[in-house]
Protein backbone atom coordinates (compact mmCIF):
# COMPACT_ATOMS: atom_id res chain seq x y z
CA UNK A 1 0.00 0.00 0.00
CA UNK A 2 1.47 3.41 -0.92
CA UNK A 3 2.72 5.62 1.88
CA UNK A 4 0.69 8.82 2.21
CA UNK A 5 2.48 12.14 1.71
CA UNK A 6 0.71 15.40 2.62
CA UNK A 7 2.05 18.71 1.27
CA UNK A 8 1.06 21.77 3.30
CA UNK A 9 0.37 24.42 0.62
CA UNK A 10 0.25 28.11 1.54
CA UNK A 11 -0.05 31.28 -0.57
CA UNK A 12 3.34 32.17 -2.02
CA UNK A 13 4.66 28.61 -1.85
CA UNK A 14 7.93 28.19 -3.72
CA UNK A 15 7.03 26.22 -6.85
CA UNK A 16 10.15 24.05 -6.80
CA UNK A 17 9.95 23.45 -3.03
CA UNK A 18 6.60 21.84 -3.76
CA UNK A 19 6.98 20.28 -7.19
CA UNK A 20 10.61 19.13 -6.75
CA UNK A 21 9.96 16.69 -3.87
CA UNK A 22 6.49 15.86 -5.23
CA UNK A 23 7.80 14.90 -8.66
CA UNK A 24 10.65 12.92 -7.11
CA UNK A 25 8.33 10.90 -4.88
CA UNK A 26 5.79 10.46 -7.67
CA UNK A 27 8.44 8.75 -9.81
CA UNK A 28 9.07 6.08 -7.17
CA UNK A 29 6.93 3.42 -8.87
CA UNK A 30 3.79 3.90 -6.80
CA UNK A 31 5.43 3.77 -3.37
CA UNK A 32 3.85 7.10 -2.37
CA UNK A 33 0.36 8.63 -2.60
CA UNK A 34 0.53 12.43 -2.77
CA UNK A 35 -2.03 14.77 -1.21
CA UNK A 36 -2.15 18.57 -1.07
CA UNK A 37 -3.72 20.28 1.94
CA UNK A 38 -3.96 23.84 3.22
CA UNK A 39 -6.15 26.53 4.73
CA UNK A 40 -7.26 27.75 1.28
CA UNK A 41 -8.63 25.75 -1.68
CA UNK A 42 -6.42 27.64 -4.16
CA UNK A 43 -3.27 29.77 -3.88
CA UNK A 44 -0.83 31.69 -6.04
CA UNK A 45 2.64 30.16 -5.96
CA UNK A 46 5.99 31.92 -6.33
CA UNK A 47 5.88 31.86 -10.14
CA UNK A 48 2.38 33.34 -10.36
CA UNK A 49 0.63 30.08 -11.18
CA UNK A 50 -2.61 29.23 -9.43
CA UNK A 51 -2.62 25.93 -7.56
CA UNK A 52 -6.17 24.65 -7.04
CA UNK A 53 -8.09 21.70 -5.57
CA UNK A 54 -6.17 21.95 -2.29
CA UNK A 55 -7.94 19.85 0.34
CA UNK A 56 -8.85 21.33 3.76
CA UNK A 57 -6.55 20.72 6.72
CA UNK A 58 -7.57 17.39 8.31
CA UNK A 59 -7.91 17.07 12.07
CA UNK A 60 -5.16 14.48 12.03
CA UNK A 61 -3.07 12.58 9.52
CA UNK A 62 -2.97 8.80 9.09
CA UNK A 63 -0.21 7.01 10.95
CA UNK A 64 3.03 6.54 9.00
CA UNK A 65 2.36 9.60 6.84
CA UNK A 66 4.94 12.09 5.64
CA UNK A 67 4.03 15.74 6.24
CA UNK A 68 5.95 18.02 3.88
CA UNK A 69 6.10 21.76 4.65
CA UNK A 70 7.50 23.61 1.60
CA UNK A 71 8.98 27.10 1.82
CA UNK A 72 7.57 30.34 0.45
CA UNK A 73 9.13 32.99 -1.78
CA UNK A 74 9.24 35.62 1.01
CA UNK A 75 8.81 34.17 4.48
CA UNK A 76 8.69 37.63 6.08
CA UNK A 77 5.50 38.40 4.17
CA UNK A 78 3.95 35.01 3.45
CA UNK A 79 4.23 33.72 7.02
CA UNK A 80 2.65 36.93 8.38
CA UNK A 81 -0.83 36.19 7.04
CA UNK A 82 -4.06 34.66 8.25
CA UNK A 83 -3.55 31.42 6.24
CA UNK A 84 -0.05 31.06 7.72
CA UNK A 85 -1.47 31.57 11.24
CA UNK A 86 -4.04 28.85 10.60
CA UNK A 87 -1.29 26.56 9.31
CA UNK A 88 0.85 27.19 12.42
CA UNK A 89 -2.10 26.39 14.69
CA UNK A 90 -2.74 23.21 12.75
CA UNK A 91 0.94 22.21 12.95
CA UNK A 92 0.83 22.64 16.73
CA UNK A 93 -2.07 20.20 16.80
CA UNK A 94 0.13 17.63 15.02
CA UNK A 95 2.99 17.97 17.52
CA UNK A 96 2.17 14.88 19.55
CA UNK A 97 2.05 12.68 16.45
CA UNK A 98 5.33 14.20 15.20
CA UNK A 99 7.07 13.80 18.55
CA UNK A 100 5.92 10.18 18.78
CA UNK A 101 7.07 9.69 15.17
CA UNK A 102 3.65 8.48 14.11
CA UNK A 103 4.06 10.95 11.26
CA UNK A 104 7.30 12.24 9.77
CA UNK A 105 7.80 15.99 9.41
CA UNK A 106 9.76 17.09 6.31
CA UNK A 107 10.58 20.80 5.98
CA UNK A 108 11.82 22.22 2.70
CA UNK A 109 13.71 25.53 2.73
CA UNK A 110 11.83 28.15 4.79
CA UNK A 111 9.22 25.56 5.69
CA UNK A 112 11.50 24.96 8.68
CA UNK A 113 10.77 28.52 9.83
CA UNK A 114 7.00 27.92 9.88
CA UNK A 115 7.55 24.68 11.81
CA UNK A 116 9.85 26.49 14.24
CA UNK A 117 7.22 29.18 14.78
CA UNK A 118 4.80 26.37 15.65
CA UNK A 119 7.25 25.10 18.29
CA UNK A 120 8.12 21.88 16.50
CA UNK A 121 11.90 22.33 16.29
CA UNK A 122 12.81 23.04 19.93
CA UNK A 123 15.76 20.84 20.86
CA UNK A 124 15.95 19.52 17.29
CA UNK A 125 18.98 19.67 14.98
CA UNK A 126 17.78 21.44 11.85
CA UNK A 127 18.74 23.63 8.91
CA UNK A 128 17.18 25.82 6.22
CA UNK A 129 18.12 28.13 3.33
CA UNK A 130 21.21 30.19 4.18
CA UNK A 131 19.24 33.45 3.92
CA UNK A 132 16.71 32.19 6.47
CA UNK A 133 19.16 30.81 9.05
CA UNK A 134 19.25 33.98 11.23
CA UNK A 135 15.44 34.12 11.37
CA UNK A 136 15.23 30.42 12.16
CA UNK A 137 17.62 30.89 15.07
CA UNK A 138 15.60 33.86 16.29
CA UNK A 139 12.26 32.06 15.93
CA UNK A 140 13.47 28.96 17.78
CA UNK A 141 16.32 29.76 20.20
CA UNK A 142 16.04 26.23 21.58
CA UNK A 143 16.56 24.65 18.14
CA UNK A 144 20.00 23.32 17.23
CA UNK A 145 20.42 25.11 13.91
CA UNK A 146 23.12 23.77 11.58
CA UNK A 147 24.77 25.98 8.96
CA UNK A 148 25.88 24.87 5.49
CA UNK A 149 23.96 21.59 5.42
CA UNK A 150 21.96 20.15 2.52
CA UNK A 151 19.58 18.41 4.90
CA UNK A 152 19.46 17.25 8.51
CA UNK A 153 17.47 14.58 10.35
CA UNK A 154 16.84 14.49 14.08
CA UNK A 155 14.16 12.63 15.98
CA UNK A 156 12.25 11.77 12.82
CA UNK A 157 12.15 15.42 11.72
CA UNK A 158 13.83 16.34 8.44
CA UNK A 159 14.83 19.85 7.38
CA UNK A 160 16.62 20.96 4.22
CA UNK A 161 18.30 23.94 2.64
CA UNK A 162 16.80 25.86 -0.23
CA UNK A 163 14.91 24.84 -3.34
CA UNK A 164 16.79 21.99 -5.12
CA UNK A 165 17.85 20.55 -1.74
CA UNK A 166 14.25 19.36 -1.50
CA UNK A 167 14.98 16.99 -4.37
CA UNK A 168 18.11 15.74 -2.59
CA UNK A 169 16.08 15.11 0.54
CA UNK A 170 13.26 13.37 -1.37
CA UNK A 171 15.79 11.05 -3.01
CA UNK A 172 17.30 10.30 0.37
CA UNK A 173 13.86 9.48 1.79
CA UNK A 174 13.20 7.14 -1.13
CA UNK A 175 16.54 5.50 -0.36
CA UNK A 176 15.59 5.08 3.30
CA UNK A 177 12.02 3.92 2.72
CA UNK A 178 12.23 2.03 -0.59
CA UNK A 179 15.88 1.08 -0.95
CA UNK A 180 18.87 2.37 -2.87
CA UNK A 181 18.01 0.78 -6.24
CA UNK A 182 14.66 2.62 -6.31
CA UNK A 183 16.29 5.93 -5.36
CA UNK A 184 18.96 5.47 -7.99
CA UNK A 185 16.34 4.68 -10.63
CA UNK A 186 14.49 7.91 -9.83
CA UNK A 187 17.71 9.96 -9.79
CA UNK A 188 18.71 8.60 -13.18
CA UNK A 189 15.25 9.31 -14.63
CA UNK A 190 15.42 12.88 -13.33
CA UNK A 191 19.06 13.25 -14.47
CA UNK A 192 20.13 14.60 -11.08
CA UNK A 193 23.14 13.98 -8.86
CA UNK A 194 22.33 11.55 -6.06
CA UNK A 195 23.97 13.09 -2.99
CA UNK A 196 24.11 11.47 0.40
CA UNK A 197 23.91 13.15 3.77
CA UNK A 198 27.22 14.01 5.37
CA UNK A 199 26.18 11.89 8.33
CA UNK A 200 25.74 8.72 6.31
CA UNK A 201 28.50 6.09 6.42
CA UNK A 202 30.55 5.92 3.25
CA UNK A 203 30.12 2.18 2.84
CA UNK A 204 27.53 1.78 0.11
CA UNK A 205 28.80 1.36 -3.45
CA UNK A 206 25.13 1.36 -4.46
CA UNK A 207 25.38 5.12 -4.03
CA UNK A 208 29.05 6.01 -4.04
CA UNK A 209 29.73 4.85 -7.60
CA UNK A 210 26.43 5.75 -9.27
CA UNK A 211 26.87 9.49 -9.76
CA UNK A 212 27.55 9.20 -13.47
CA UNK A 213 25.39 9.05 -16.58
CA UNK A 214 27.10 6.40 -18.72
CA UNK A 215 24.47 3.82 -19.76
CA UNK A 216 26.90 0.94 -20.31
CA UNK A 217 28.30 1.23 -16.79
CA UNK A 218 24.78 1.48 -15.38
CA UNK A 219 23.79 -1.70 -17.21
CA UNK A 220 26.78 -3.58 -15.77
CA UNK A 221 26.15 -2.18 -12.30
CA UNK A 222 22.46 -3.11 -12.44
CA UNK A 223 23.40 -6.71 -13.23
CA UNK A 224 25.85 -6.93 -10.31
CA UNK A 225 23.52 -5.16 -7.88
CA UNK A 226 20.66 -7.55 -8.72
CA UNK A 227 22.80 -10.58 -7.85
CA UNK A 228 26.07 -9.55 -6.18
CA UNK A 229 26.60 -13.09 -4.90
CA UNK A 230 26.97 -14.44 -8.46
CA UNK A 231 30.41 -15.10 -9.85
CA UNK A 232 30.15 -12.54 -12.65
CA UNK A 233 32.85 -12.81 -15.28
CA UNK A 234 34.04 -9.79 -17.19
CA UNK A 235 32.83 -11.49 -20.37
CA UNK A 236 29.28 -11.94 -19.03
CA UNK A 237 29.11 -8.36 -17.76
CA UNK A 238 30.42 -6.93 -21.02
CA UNK A 239 27.74 -8.87 -22.91
CA UNK A 240 25.02 -7.47 -20.62
CA UNK A 241 26.44 -3.95 -21.02
CA UNK A 242 26.66 -4.33 -24.83
CA UNK A 243 30.31 -3.29 -24.98
CA UNK A 244 33.61 -5.13 -25.27
CA UNK A 245 35.45 -6.37 -22.19
CA UNK A 246 38.29 -3.95 -22.84
CA UNK A 247 35.92 -1.00 -23.24
CA UNK A 248 33.98 -1.89 -20.07
CA UNK A 249 37.24 -2.08 -18.12
CA UNK A 250 38.30 1.31 -19.45
CA UNK A 251 34.89 2.86 -18.65
CA UNK A 252 34.98 1.71 -15.02
CA UNK A 253 38.48 3.14 -14.56
CA UNK A 254 37.59 6.40 -16.27
CA UNK A 255 34.23 7.11 -14.58
CA UNK A 256 34.49 5.24 -11.26
CA UNK A 257 38.22 5.10 -10.60
CA UNK A 258 38.10 1.39 -9.77
CA UNK A 259 38.05 -1.86 -11.71
CA UNK A 260 34.99 -4.00 -12.43
CA UNK A 261 36.27 -6.64 -10.01
CA UNK A 262 36.82 -4.06 -7.26
CA UNK A 263 33.30 -2.71 -7.68
CA UNK A 264 31.83 -6.21 -7.50
CA UNK A 265 33.88 -6.96 -4.40
CA UNK A 266 32.61 -3.84 -2.67
CA UNK A 267 29.03 -4.93 -3.32
CA UNK A 268 29.79 -8.28 -1.75
CA UNK A 269 31.43 -6.64 1.25
CA UNK A 270 28.29 -4.62 1.93
CA UNK A 271 26.11 -7.75 1.71
CA UNK A 272 28.40 -9.62 4.10
CA UNK A 273 28.50 -6.69 6.53
CA UNK A 274 24.71 -6.43 6.52
CA UNK A 275 24.40 -10.17 7.19
CA UNK A 276 26.82 -10.00 10.09
CA UNK A 277 24.99 -7.00 11.55
CA UNK A 278 21.86 -9.13 11.48
CA UNK A 279 23.62 -11.73 13.63
CA UNK A 280 24.94 -14.22 11.08
CA UNK A 281 28.34 -15.84 11.64
CA UNK A 282 31.20 -14.69 9.41
CA UNK A 283 31.33 -17.94 7.43
CA UNK A 284 27.61 -17.92 6.62
CA UNK A 285 27.64 -14.20 5.79
CA UNK A 286 30.65 -14.67 3.53
CA UNK A 287 29.04 -17.50 1.57
CA UNK A 288 25.75 -15.58 1.21
CA UNK A 289 27.66 -12.63 -0.27
CA UNK A 290 29.50 -14.80 -2.78
CA UNK A 291 32.85 -15.20 -1.02
CA UNK A 292 34.30 -18.70 -0.90
CA UNK A 293 35.00 -18.50 2.83
CA UNK A 294 35.22 -16.22 5.85
CA UNK A 295 38.95 -16.09 5.21
CA UNK A 296 38.41 -14.64 1.72
CA UNK A 297 35.97 -12.13 3.26
CA UNK A 298 38.58 -11.02 5.80
CA UNK A 299 41.17 -10.59 3.06
CA UNK A 300 38.77 -8.41 1.06
CA UNK A 301 38.05 -6.30 4.14
CA UNK A 302 41.78 -5.89 4.72
CA UNK A 303 42.41 -4.78 1.14
CA UNK A 304 39.86 -1.99 1.38
CA UNK A 305 40.93 -1.00 4.89
CA UNK A 306 44.49 -0.67 3.59
CA UNK A 307 43.33 1.54 0.72
CA UNK A 308 41.41 3.82 3.09
CA UNK A 309 44.47 4.34 5.28
CA UNK A 310 46.83 5.19 2.42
Amino acid sequence: MPQSVFFLVLPGVMALDLTGPAETLQLADGHFALHYIGPQPSVLCSTGMTLADIAPLPAQLPANSLLVVPGVHDSRVCFDTEPAAKARDWLRQQQAAITDQRITLVCICSGALLSAQAGLLDGIQCTTHHDVLPRLKAAAPAALVKDNRVFVEDGGIWTSAGITAGIDLALHLINRLCGAPQALKVAREMVVWFRRSGDDPQLSPWLRYRNHMHPAIHRAQDVMIAHPEHDWSLTALAERAHVSERHLTRLFRQHLGISVREYHEQLRLVIARQRQQQGEAAEKAALAAGFSSARQLRRAHQRWDDQLTR
